[in-house]
This record gives C-alpha cells, structure tokens and sequence, in this order.
C-alpha cells in the first residue's frame, strides 16, 4: 500500500516519511541526505560498499543497507542479498542518482546497463514495493535520439523510460537536468585542479569553448527535496543550471589559479582533442574519452526563460579549491 508524502521540519519521529536513495553515498546523494533528513524524511541507502561509509552509518535518520551478497566463508548468512523491492517496501519515495560519466568499453553498452537498465529494474522494483513517488536524476542536454554521446543518449532513454512508465503505473515522476554540479568532493573542479599540479606552465585543453552553467550541488539537493511535495513538479524534467556561463577554459584556468597552481590554458584544435581522448581514455580513471569529446559538442546550459540557480561557483569554489 503506498504511503502518503508529508513531512515537517524539525526532529525525525517515528512516523517519519521514508526514502529510498540509489547511489546516496555518492557526491550528490550526502548532500541530498542531509538535505532529506534536515526536512523531516527517514533515508535508506543501499549500498554495495557499507564498510566504506561507516561515517553515514552514524547519521541521524539514516539506515545503510549491504546490498552485496554475503561471502562464501559466511555460513550463518543466507547466500543472497535481499531484493531491490524487499528493501523499498514501506517507503514512499524512491530517488535514483545512480550513474557513470565513463564505460569500460566504447560501445554505449556500459551506459546503457548503468543508465536505461538500472533504472527499468530500479522502478519495477519500486512499483513492487507500492512507492507513489520516483525522483530521477538525469542530465542537461540528456536525448534519447538527438543526444550526441552515448552518455547523452542513454541518460534521455533512461529519463523517457520512467516517465512513460510512471504514468502507466501510476507512479509520480519527476527527473532533474543539471548542468556540471559543483561542490567540495566534486568531480569536475577538483580533477582539473589535480591535473593543473601536474602540468610544467601550460594545459593543453580539449573543447576549450565547451560552454557550461555549474549548479551548486547544495541547490541541486534543495530542489530534489521542495519536489518531493510539490505536485506541481509531477511529470517535469526540470532543468538546473547555476546563474552564470563560463567556457571550459574559464572554468578549467580559474580551478587551477584558485587550487594556487596557475597555468596558461591552450586550446587543441578537434584533431589534437580526439587524439588526446583515444590516449587519455587508457589512461586509470579515464580522465578524458571520445564520448566525453562528443558530450562536449553541445552546450551544457539551460534554455532562455529558465530560472537559474542561487549560489555562484566564486562563493563557494575557492574554499574548497584552496584547501587542496
């Protein structure tokens, strides 16, 4: 039976509304726990890797599930992990930030496991459970046929696939499209940060113009949670960018001076970026790929009319960058 959604600021109680979050020890899903918890909500993050985030074991409000099946030395354990519905039963919303910039492969394969398929299991299982109410993270510029990577492309079948689903299955769906999320732990400033160390003066910048209009994670977190019970948000793919743009050699030159590693940003003509992908794609931790250099074709800013969000990337950036 599905639960009804409200919730009041203030001290978790008992009747707590309960929320499920798909990839909440990620960068995104700790500020949105926070966020979900601050508001009243009781939060459940399953979880492959327990041991690694004992830390939000210790949250107020907030339960870790082991998703992994036990070890084979474990006798007293049964031998599988309990399923994604069992988990999700009592709940009445299920967020789903789950997702990777980068495949092992370079056939859209890997995108489309982690993107369309995890989120077909993610919402069956969730409809199993009785859950009204489905929170979908997506991305800017995401399209099922006009997007111009894979990771593109799979993020706007996945997006699709739960709208139609939710409006079939009578689940309330909302999905976010934010542009590069900025924040402490970010995987953006910071990794540029970290290379800018590592260059003798100069940084030889693939789609240097790439354009983009960072969201702070804070607000990211901040819509999810004011959507939850707004009812004017049921069915909107909303579109998050933060209030200014900048060209990646902006944001790629401001990383490294604010990180107290400047350096002269050169951009590579298209032939010199898709050579330096093939290579950077081999390299641990795929810091650049030809599906990245394809997702780079279009720009990662919101439409006219769309209402930015607060906070700049200047009042927040250097005290994480600096701190470095």
């Amino acid at each position: 039976m599905s639960q009804s959604i409200t919730a009041h600021g203030g001290a978790l109680g008992v009747q707590a509304p309960r929320v499920v979050v798909l990839g909440g020890t990620g960068f995104v899903g700790r500020y949105l726990t926070r966020a979900l918890v601050a508001a009243g909500y009781a939060v459940t993050i399953p979880t492959r890797h327990s041991a690694r985030h004992r830390d939000m074991q210790l949250w107020r409000g907030v339960r870790l599930v082991d998703g992994s099946a036990p070890a084979a030395s474990d006798w007293a354990t049964p031998r599988a992990a309990a399923p994604l519905s069992a988990v999700m039963a009592g709940h009445a919303v299920l967020v789903n930030l789950v997702g990777i910039l980068n495949e092992r492969g370079h056939d859209g394969r890997g995108f489309a496991a982690a993107h369309v398929r995890f989120t077909q299991q993610a919402l069956t299982a969730a409809h199993e459970a009785g859950i009204p109410r489905y929170l979908h993270m997506s991305a800017l510029q995401a399209d099922a046929e006009r997007g111009t990577s894979f990771y593109l492309r799979s993020k706007g079948a996945a997006e699709d696939w739960a709208h139609a689903f939710g409006a079939a299955q009578g689940i309330a769906v909302t999905s976010f499209r934010p542009s590069v999320i900025f924040g402490a732990e970010d995987a953006f400033l910071n990794r540029f940060a970290r290379l800018a160390a590592l260059m003798p003066g100069i940084f030889p910048l693939a789609c240097a113009e790439a354009r983009f209009a960072p969201v702070f994670v804070g607000d990211v977190a901040s819509v999810m949670v004011r959507a939850i019970r707004d009812q004017n948000s049921v069915g909107q793919r909303l579109d998050l960018c933060g209030p200014t743009q900048y060209s990646l050699r902006a944001l790629v030159a401001y990383a490294a001076a604010a990180a107290g590693h400047p350096r002269w940003v050169i951009g590579l003509p298209d032939w010199a970026a898709r050579l330096q992908a093939r290579l950077l794609e081999r390299v641990p931790g795929q810091p650049f790929t030809r599906d990245n250099f394809a997702s780079l074709q279009i720009p990662s800013v919101c439409p006219p009319g769309c209402a930015p969000q607060p906070t700049t990337l200047e009042s927040v950036a250097p005290g994480y960058l600096r701190a470095r």
